[in-house]
């Protein structure tokens, strides 16, 4: 055998392997950049007598009404109210079943429940608020709720009769 050949025979288990393991280490790369994150807890709500999705901090998340199928309302001065709950891109919400992600107008990954963007009220200060509840506006906020589809509780009246309607802006 020839030195030349005696070197490609060696060569080609050599530049084999390497494939390999640059392929596992593009494969792991992908893995690795998509994350599972614990974001959502469930809760009972003493107000509510039910269940319903809290952050990890415990404030009732919500979803309005009339986000869902990606149609997004609170853009603008709405999110002087309402706190999206974001993830960084390629996490994978975890905490409660029927959880994802939605890509929000301004770029963002916001929690998704049963295909509605999440939610929390600056009113609610502490675990087990549910002062958004029935807030009216172009739809109804509702707590999150594995009880139902939407949303949790019967309709109360908004505890903000000055937004009929929008949030001017």
């Amino acid at each position: 055998m020839t030195r030349t050949a005696t070197i490609a025979k060696f060569m080609v288990p050599v530049v084999f392997a390497a494939a390999l393991v640059a392929a596992f280490a593009a494969h792991s790369g992908t893995a690795s950049s998509m994350s599972k994150q614990l974001v959502v807890k469930t809760a009972n709500n003493p107000t509510l007598h039910q269940k319903v999705l809290v952050n990890r901090n415990g404030l009732t998340l919500y979803s309005l009404s009339v986000e869902r199928r990606g149609r997004f309302i609170c853009t603008g001065s709405c999110l002087s109210l309402w706190t999206p709950l974001v993830v960084a891109k390629g996490t994978t919400p975890t905490g409660a079943p029927h959880l994802g992600t939605v890509k929000r107008p301004d770029g963002r990954t916001q929690v998704s429940y049963r295909g509605r963007p999440v939610y929390t009220f600056t009113e609610d200060r502490k675990q087990g608020d549910v002062k958004g509840n029935g807030f009216k506006d172009v739809g109804v906020w509702r707590p999150a709720s594995p009880a139902s589809s939407g949303g949790a509780g019967s309709p109360t009246p908004s505890p903000y009769p000055g937004y009929p309607g929008g949030y001017g802006g």
